[in-house]
């Protein structure tokens, strides 16, 4: 059962961002920016109070995703992307992105805190961070 209703163009539409942002650091990297976008949807605090929907989330501005926002977000969904981004709106989590709302490629190590919200670890190119339980209920589940 979805944790959220994404009709076939939104899964189509978050299969492309999580290929855009994390095609570098493979499949598992994809599906943990997924849980990043569908962890925004859900929340109903900090930036995401009024995210609703995949398409709400994907096209975020100010605050949304890079690739959205400087023009690397233009290749068309593959079979296998579409079928990662029915697992996370699935349900499916991935630490360290199962309460993640942001994540970042640095060109270092991972900072301890970015915005306010605390590192909860690195998968390849990206660190992931999240909020706490009492900011963000939502995103614990």
């Amino acid at each position: 059962m979805a944790v959220i209703a994404a009709n076939e163009e939104q899964v189509a539409l978050l299969a492309r961002l999580m290929r855009a942002e994390a095609e570098g650091d493979g499949q598992l990297g994809m599906l943990m920016v997924g849980n990043t976008g569908i962890n925004r949807v859900l929340a109903d605090c900090l930036d995401f109070s009024n995210v609703r929907t995949i398409t709400d989330m994907v096209f975020q501005s100010p605050g949304g995703f890079e690739a959205t926002q400087k023009g690397y977000f233009y290749q068309r969904a593959r079979d296998i992307d579409i079928e990662l981004a029915r697992r996370v709106i699935r349900g499916e989590m991935f630490h360290p992105a199962t309460s993640s709302l942001w994540f970042f490629r640095p060109e270092g190590n991972c900072p301890e805190q970015w915005f306010g919200q605390w590192n909860t670890g690195r998968y390849k190119a990206h660190c992931f961070f999240a909020p706490t339980a009492s900011e963000c209920p939502q995103v614990y589940r």
